[in-house]
């Protein structure tokens, strides 16, 4: 996936003085009357968030409702608490570190992980901590990507004889060093019949070098089972590590079942043609699985095959990688699958967890299930049998590839929603802060192949729109379940794509800069390199917004509003008193309340917003320390509605590090 970078200092200087030239005047927001604060007695467990997205199925809805439109700009800092990281670790270690944790409420306890697999419970009213747990990633392990952790999963023992015993609810912390542990709730210490010791170490396969294969996202649990992918290093080979799902018995740790989404027989030619399937890997799930407990099925969103940006060596669709693919929970069982994009050479992987919800549909209520992916579609389905609840197309798309390779003449695409981000950009549709810049940008455009989405990789060079880091990415939605209403947000800027012949002797590591990066792909006759398409200024050649939030009725396909997401105007060097409304590209998601209020962290300006569920309006914001690329929680603790959020640093945006977990509310009257 694409590394951010920063704007170029010079492109905001000419903004600053454009805007100051035309500014004339601008608004001063009052604070509307704020009366009683309305005081209930709702506890954590009235209100829960059980799961990494509130639920099994990643609703990212809670039904508090003290927070409204009408007083939410009186949401002040409640706590702060220090997960103390930043002392703790060397500054290697954090420099090569991302924090994209939400925490989950289990019992009684606010619980979060670091990215170095400290987890940690707080209590939730007041953010005093309660216990920690290390899991002692090793500091001298290399990791070529990244330290991280998105959070941790919960387990409750319906057998148990006392419900408040030992291990009776579990917190499940899943580690970059490819380990599964099951912790006491309550008291943070391991579960000693879980594994050995309370520990299950995940066999990743035979690897070449250490840290390719890793758990970040936490595990799916679905009734007494435990299901949890793996992220595996893109573009280092081309028979990278194959993307095994595995499920384990949430008790005692033994596996149950894998799941290979590469079929390793069987299927239509049109899938894998020759041995390919055989010599290929990856399709992992490196985003978060979605269970549903009722039908005791998963939803996995599968990534591409490897390696990502040439596909001579695996002809074919590729089925079931780039899938949306549903099994039984018990046996591992494919139950369906749909593929979203065929014979991936983009790096389009489905990013974000599988958002279940209810859909009311010609009098029928439908267990639906919506997936967003990186090239701007929502796509929505049945999901208990697959079958689309909007038409799917078959379109043709372009040709033209390098000698060897292998494409698809046609890619899916949904007739409704609509896409949620622009998929083309042409010379003429080129932006720049002066007519200098706009020309240089034209004249980058032309230089490159950009015929629209699904464009193949070439020598030349050629335009992702979207870029290959979204579109929508692993924060994904919230649903308004009441409106069946689904709020997504997406980064809208391009990249461009290079294939280069391999030199013998080449690089076999992935090298990375703040501008762009080369992949090996070791085993195929290429090299790729990577980079965003910019203008001299070091701004997005693409027209603003460069992020957007959008609302869609799932019902009926609508899109109910669509605006810009983050602003740029901390990030000039003359500060100004408005905002320059272009969005900011953003990593995280959204999360819904009941109270008509969505909260929203994401983007590169490090602000928590809140936005009116009904309008798209923005209705407060506040500064966060660090970054802002995780996805908040909410919860109602001591009569009062809480919203969290962790501030850290992301890799790829180059955001400010901290290790704060920062929590607001209402003030007590």
């Amino acid at each position: 996936m694409a590394r951010g970078r920063r704007l170029g200092r010079a492109a905001l200087a000419v903004v600053a003085l454009l805007l100051l030239a035309y500014a004339v005047a601008w608004g001063v927001r009052l604070l509307p009357p704020l009366g009683p604060l309305r005081i209930t007695t709702h506890s954590p467990a009235d209100t829960p968030w059980d799961q990494w997205g509130a639920t099994a199925g990643g609703t990212r809805f809670t039904p508090a409702a003290q927070i409204t439109p009408g007083n939410v700009a009186h949401l002040r800092v409640a706590w702060r608490y220090s997960t103390g990281e930043l002392a703790r670790r060397p500054e290697g270690m954090q420099v090569n570190s991302t924090n994209e944790t939400t925490p989950i409420l289990a019992a009684g306890s606010l619980i979060t992980c670091t990215p170095f697999g400290r987890v940690i419970a707080l209590d939730p009213a007041t953010g005093r901590e309660k216990w920690t747990y290390d899991a002692k990633v090793d500091r001298s392990f290399k990791l070529p990507d990244q330290y991280i952790c998105r959070g941790v999963s919960q387990w409750r023992d319906a057998r148990a004889a006392d419900p408040a015993g030992m291990c009776a609810t579990r917190i499940i912390l899943a580690t970059v060093d490819m380990r599964v542990i099951a912790l006491d709730a309550r008291t943070g210490r391991p579960c000693a019949g879980f594994g050995e010791g309370g520990t299950v170490r995940v066999d990743p396969g035979k690897l070449h070098h250490v840290g390719e294969v890793k758990l970040a996202a936490p595990a799916a649990i679905v009734r007494d089972r435990i299901v949890i992918g793996t992220s595996v290093l893109d573009n280092v080979r081309a028979n990278a590590p194959r993307g095994i799902i595995r499920a384990f018995d949430a008790r005692s740790g033994r596996e149950i079942w894998t799941f290979d989404p590469i079929p390793q027989q069987g299927g239509p030619d049109r899938d894998w043609m020759g041995d390919s399937r055989r010599t290929t890997g990856a399709a992992n799930v490196w985003s978060v699985i979605s269970g549903d407990p009722e039908l005791d099925m998963v939803y996995l969103p599968t990534s591409s095959a490897s390696p990502d940006y040439y596909g001579g060596l695996r002809p074919g669709d590729n089925r079931h990688a780039n899938s949306v693919v549903a099994l039984d929970a018990a046996t591992g069982r494919l139950v369906w699958a749909r593929q979203l994009i065929h014979h991936d050479i983009w790096d389009y992987d489905i990013p974000a967890q599988p958002t279940l919800v209810d859909i009311d549909r010609g009098g029928r209520r439908i267990p639906a299930l919506v997936q967003p992916t990186k090239q701007g579609y929502v796509f929505v389905f049945d999901r208990r049998t697959g079958a689309p609840l909007f038409p799917i197309d078959e379109v043709p798309v372009p040709q033209g590839g390098v000698p060897g390779e292998w494409l698809s003449p046609t890619q899916p695409r949904p007739r409704l929603p609509r896409p949620i981000v622009p998929q083309k950009i042409t010379p003429d549709q080129a932006w720049g802060f002066t007519p200098w810049d706009k020309a240089k940008c034209r004249d980058l455009i032309a230089r490159y192949r950009s015929e629209g989405l699904f464009t193949p990789i070439t020598e030349r060079g050629t335009i992702t729109y979207p870029a290959a880091s979204g579109g929508a990415n692993w924060g994904a939605g919230a649903i308004d379940p009441a409106r069946q209403v689904f709020f997504i947000n997406s980064s809208r800027v391009a990249s461009v794509i290079r294939l280069r012949k391999r030199k013998p002797g080449g690089s076999g590591t992935v090298q990375l800069s703040a501008t762009e990066d080369v992949s090996p792909m070791a085993g195929t006759p290429y090299e790729v390199k990577r980079e965003w398409l910019l203008s001299p200024f070091g701004a997005p050649c693409t027209p603003p917004p460069w992020g957007g939030l959008t609302a869609i009725d799932l019902k009926t396909g609508a899109t109910l509003w669509d605006v810009p997401l983050g602003t740029i105007n901390d990030r000039l060097p003359i500060p100004l008193p408005f905002d320059v409304a272009l969005g900011t590209p953003n990593i995280g998601g959204p999360v819904a309340t009941a109270g008509g209020v969505l909260f929203i962290a994401a983007t590169m300006d490090r602000h928590l917003r809140a936005i009116d569920m009904r309008t798209g309006k923005e209705l407060w914001r506040d500064r966060l320390p660090g970054g802002s690329q995780t996805t908040p929680m909410s919860y109602m603790a001591g009569g009062r509605q809480y919203v969290v959020v962790a501030s850290g640093q992301h890799m790829w945006f180059q955001t400010p590090r901290s290790d704060e977990i920062v929590a607001y509310a209402l003030p007590m009257k």
